[in-house]
């Protein structure tokens, strides 16, 4: 027999490590989650068997490199990038639809294989079936390709693994992949029309500042001789004379901007910042509010009643919670569980969270239905979502077009002042 260490989760999500021995790989494995864990790596330690770890690790894990748990993943992906979210959706509901109707993994992922067009996926799936078939287990292969499945959907497929219920948890994670992206495409269907008008504002800020505007100045210059203009009117000239004299300057000041918030955004406090400023956005803060407790809710209802222990569900929210504020009040919870705690308590410390939904996560935890209870309180904030973007699509329109009205507005007043002056000195003087 060989000796194998592994590196494996408990019914907590702790991670332990030990030595065992065992016939082959596969036999080690079986061995690990007869314990009762979850094993994220595997390996042959024996030193008189140097070539045959290498050739195992080789199987395991495809032959771009060696097998890496779950966690420690360092193989580039090879073909290429991403798939938009739509594609794995589909890939997951038809996958669960085979494997209910009987077939064997590496027959359904075969058939999926030959009738995929986006050529990404496809070169996933071969090497999906290479690492099943070389004695990996589903989300261990999962889990060499992090770009394309993130720690939600391997956990979730490890937790179906780990209960025979592959099938059902593969539906459950496509109902997921629907409903959250239709969340998304709602709330950038709200954001398209305001970012429409103020692009169009801007364009036409920007053409009468350079183009009108000057004109105007000239004629000034001519029928005044010197006299002083109306407040209104020098201001307006001065951005004008700001804009058309120092557009370059103004144009990188800006990218310049967008560049600053984008680096700060790449730091934690940076990006807390910013998570809290939206949140407390007066016309859109609200909404963001809604959406992250949506996808909160949703994203640990559905990895619970998948079956993944709470302390690890409670990380993988955390960590695509998408919110660096939501993520901070997420950690706290985590901790709180860690000690034996309830959940409650931290959740309506956080001040993020409703009464309501303070209130249903309490008799979910009393009543042992948790995870009903939090996709319940989904469903009602995906529903609360719909009417927010209607709300605010509606509210948005007449405060674009008074926008609008205002810009306009100014410029076109401070232009006529003078000239009203202009006029009123000529019909005195005619009188």
């Amino acid at each position: 027999m060989a000796k194998f260490s592994y590196i494996a989760l408990d019914a907590k999500g702790k991670e332990i490590s030990g030595v065992l021995e065992s016939d082959s790989t596969t036999a080690a494995v079986s061995r690990i989650r007869e314990m009762g864990y979850f094993p994220t790596s595997v390996k042959e330690t024996d030193k008189d068997k140097k070539v045959g770890k290498m050739a195992t690790g080789a199987t395991l894990a495809g032959p771009a490199a060696p097998k890496k748990g779950f966690g420690q993943i360092e193989i580039k992906f090879l073909g290429g990038g991403r798939i938009k979210s739509k594609v794995l959706t589909s890939f997951t509901r038809q996958l669960a639809t085979l494997i209910d109707a009987g077939l064997p993994l590496l027959r359904g992922l075969d058939v999926l294989r030959k009738g995929e067009k986006n050529v990404v996926l496809k070169n996933t799936l071969v090497k999906l079936a290479e690492s099943v078939e070389g004695g990996s287990t589903f989300s261990e292969a999962l889990a060499q390709h992090p770009k394309i499945f993130n720690r939600l959907y391997v956990n979730m497929v490890r937790a179906g693994e780990a209960g025979g219920v592959l099938d059902v948890t593969l539906t459950r994670l496509a109902d997921f992949q629907e409903k959250a992206q239709k969340i998304k495409n709602k709330v950038i269907s709200a954001m398209v029309y305001p970012s429409v008008v103020v692009c169009v504002a801007l364009s036409i800020l920007v053409f009468l500042m350079m183009v009108i505007v000057p004109k105007f100045q000239e004629i000034f210059r001519d029928l005044l001789e010197g006299k002083e203009l109306p407040a209104l009117t020098q201001f307006v000239l001065g951005v004008s004379n700001l804009i058309k004299n120092h557009f370059l300057p103004v144009l990188v000041g800006i990218v310049g901007l967008v560049i600053l918030i984008k680096v700060l955004g790449k730091t934690q406090p940076g990006r807390y910042l910013l998570d809290r400023i939206k949140l407390n956005l007066p016309v859109f803060g609200p909404l963001i509010r809604k959406v992250s407790i949506a996808r909160f809710t949703r994203t640990l209802g559905t990895l619970i009643a998948s079956g993944v222990p709470i302390l690890q569900a409670l990380n993988i929210v955390r960590e695509t919670s998408g919110n660096a504020v939501l993520a901070r009040a997420i950690g706290k919870v985590h901790d709180s569980v860690k000690e034996g705690e309830r959940i409650i308590q931290p959740l309506e410390a956080s001040g993020l969270f409703p009464p309501m939904v303070i209130s249903m996560v309490d008799v979910g935890e009393e009543t042992g239905a948790l995870p009903d209870m939090l996709m319940k309180i989904a469903d009602v904030y995906d529903d609360e979502v719909d009417n927010a973007v209607a709300a605010l699509t509606s509210l948005l329109e007449p405060i674009m077009i008074v926008f609008l009205a205002v810009i306009v507005g100014t410029i076109v007043i401070a232009m006529f002042l003078p000239l009203i002056s202009v006029i009123t000195t000529l019909g005195g003087a005619g009188g």
